[in-house]
């Protein structure tokens, strides 16, 4: 019997997960910490991101079982609203969704690298490590979809029984935790501060958190190439969200609980502090480092599938856009995978991201990124949520499990949440607005350009 062609749901959950699982939990936690002041805020904080990411995946997987073609947000906004729309949210993808994301998760992973005290890491100029995480990534899915995934498969098996491990060991320590009883001594608490003051921050928080729920629709972006689409996908999203909300939650619990909250409030290795403190809780000489090496390993290997994931999604949706014409049509050209009756390995596009990925990496700082990347994505998404509302009715309506109950969820609680960041932090909205300005411009003068077709 022939084998069936494409990406089954199982790779495609596991692509979901391995975008959502990146640098955002191992980072966010110690900003969230140092800003709302108790342990219990973050982790609600990662409670309610859970619940609208969910919320976001129906959403989501309502809209892929009426467009099944690979594109992702671009490809839903052009067909349910305008080319205009679908180019903004395109641009978004191209400049924070992808090119951002994957210059933030080998940031951090770079990060984590040169904790570890490597000689040979710490001897590389800063960057190197990131730049060429994004080069191996670039050369692994250029050869096409299969060998890509395979890789990605392996990895993110990898990565999940590390966690596993972790949580295991942090489990059997959970009596001693010492965040069960203290607080950050930099942080003002939250009665301190008004509650328009604290509602601010928290949304600030969640804008962070945001970015490491942002990956939920990662199988949107490539379901042409998906065996049975309009199925696989949505189950795909949902499944790896519910069960990645989960995780993130015993995650971050060990972060903020296992060791002093002034240890790990503002620090970007949250996760490596919070293991250090587990294993000295095991109560024998080299516990830290045991324990110590483990989340090393789990999150490396994480930051290793985040990218991966971000190299393969990406460049499918920007082939879409050149094969629409709102891009140039020369990005569209690939090489057909061997062996395979899949559309495309968009190698050009791979190449195109990777570019400009390094380009970010060297000249941005991963708290520059995080602000603007959580912003963006997060009107950009909301936006597109949306469409369901006004997609109910025609000849190919589009409907969503306990409507309007979840798309009021996904799309009202993420513009709260955008809103009070952008009075929070003007400058990075003024950032998200410019590159939403922009796509529009850039579809504009391309339309202008644009020679008709003979």
């Amino acid at each position: 019997m022939t084998k069936p062609k494409g990406m089954s749901t199982a790779s495609a959950t596991a692509l979901v997960a391995a975008s959502m699982i990146g640098a955002g939990v191992y980072t966010t936690s110690g900003f969230s910490l140092a800003d709302l002041g108790s342990p219990w805020w973050v982790l609600l904080a990662w409670l309610i991101g859970g619940v609208i990411a969910t919320c976001g995946a129906l959403c989501y997987g309502a809209l892929a079982e009426r467009f099944t073609e690979s594109g992702g947000e671009y490809l839903f906004l052009s067909r349910g609203v305008h080319p205009a729309a679908g180019m903004t949210a395109g641009w978004v993808s191209l400049l924070a969704g992808f090119t951002g994301a994957v210059a933030f998760a080998a940031t951090t992973f770079e990060e984590y690298a040169r904790d570890v005290q490597w000689a040979l890491v710490n001897t590389l100029p800063p960057g190197s490590v990131a730049m060429g995480l994004v080069l191996i990534a670039s050369v692994i899915h250029s050869f096409g979809l299969r060998g890509g995934t395979m890789f990605q498969n392996l990895v993110v098996l990898a990565k999940f029984t590390l966690i596993a491990l972790f949580l295991l060991i942090a489990a059997w320590t959970v009596t001693s935790w010492d965040g069960l009883t203290s607080t950050p001594s930099s942080a003002p608490q939250v009665d301190e501060r008004s509650t328009w003051e604290f509602a601010l921050t928290f949304a600030n928080a969640l804008t962070w958190i945001s970015l490491s729920y942002s990956g939920f629709n990662a199988a949107v972006y490539l379901a042409s190439e998906v065996r049975e689409p309009k199925t696989s996908v949505p189950r795909a999203m949902f499944w790896a969200t519910v069960g990645v909300t989960i995780l993130y939650l015993m995650l971050n619990a060990v972060f903020v609980l296992a060791p002093r909250a002034d240890e790990v409030a503002g620090q970007p290795t949250v996760a490596t502090l919070a293991a250090a403190a587990v294993g000295r809780q095991l109560g024998f000489e080299g516990g830290a480092s045991l324990v110590g090496g483990v989340i090393r390993i789990a999150i490396l290997c994480g930051l290793a599938t985040s990218v991966s994931a971000l190299v393969q999604t990406g460049p499918r949706v920007f082939s879409k856009m050149a094969q629409d014409g709102v891009l140039p049509r020369w990005i569209a050209d690939s090489r057909e995978d061997s062996g395979e009756d899949l559309p495309h390995c968009p190698i050009r596009a791979i190449w195109i991201q990777a570019f400009m990925s390094l380009v970010v990496i060297y000249s941005t700082n991963l708290r520059q990124q995080l602000d603007v990347l959580g912003l963006t994505l997060s009107v950009c998404a909301a936006f597109c949520g949306s469409l369901v509302f006004f997609l109910r009715r025609g000849p190919r309506p589009i409907k969503v499990r306990w409507y309007p109950i979840v798309p009021l969820i996904y799309v009202g609680g993420t513009m709260v949440i955008a809103v009070l960041t952008a009075i929070r932090e003007p400058a990075q909205a003024a950032v998200a607005a410019g590159t939403l300005l922009i796509g529009v411009v850039v579809y504009c003068v391309g339309q202008a350009l644009r020679r008709p077709d003979p």
